[in-house]
């Protein structure tokens, strides 16, 4: 059990997240950015399950074969694709994700990198990362589309020009 590791690692990511929301102009979801892991829910099962390399979700669900604290997470936090898949009788049902969730999940995706990977971290982490399955997902096609034009974006013009188009024509 490592608490405060795991408290460093979920500040350190939620406040690099924070810093992008606000340089996008998206204050208020800059501030409430994962909340939900400061909860016993989240953070017990992080603390224990904490390495400071690799998500502890990762960890548990190689235990387990599933993990509780991303299960309570993702239905608590709309920047995840995974929040917006329905469910009924067809089947799974993906409904497309607001704007402004897919530009913090991509920041997201940006900071969890850096926090995992740090000196190793490059515009094509969070790119390459998606393509180790997130791709294959049930996902909404237009939010897929949506997630995989930004991440190239990224890797392939950085990190400035994402953030400002991302403020100043995405999110319009």
């Amino acid at each position: 059990m490592n608490a405060w590791g795991h408290f460093k690692t979920i500040t350190k990511h939620k406040f690099i997240v924070m810093i992008y929301c606000f340089r996008a102009g998206m204050i208020k979801q800059g501030l409430l950015h994962d909340l939900s892991k400061y909860s016993p829910s989240e953070f017990l099962v992080g603390a224990k399950y904490y390495s400071g390399v690799r998500s502890p979700n990762v960890l548990e669900r190689q235990e387990l074969g599933y993990s509780t604290s991303w299960i309570h997470h993702k239905g608590r936090n709309k920047h995840h694709f995974e929040y917006w898949v329905d469910n009924s009788k067809d089947g799974f049902y993906p409904v497309p994700m607001p704007k402004k969730y897919i530009a913090e999940m991509v920041f997201d995706r940006i900071a969890a990198c850096k926090t995992y990977n740090g000196k190793e971290y490059t515009d094509a982490s969070p790119l390459n990362y998606y393509k180790m399955g997130f791709d294959s997902r049930i996902m909404n096609p237009e939010t897929k589309g949506q997630i995989e034009m930004l991440l190239t974006m990224l890797a392939e013009q950085g990190e400035e020009r994402v953030i400002a188009f991302i403020r100043k024509e995405y999110l319009k």
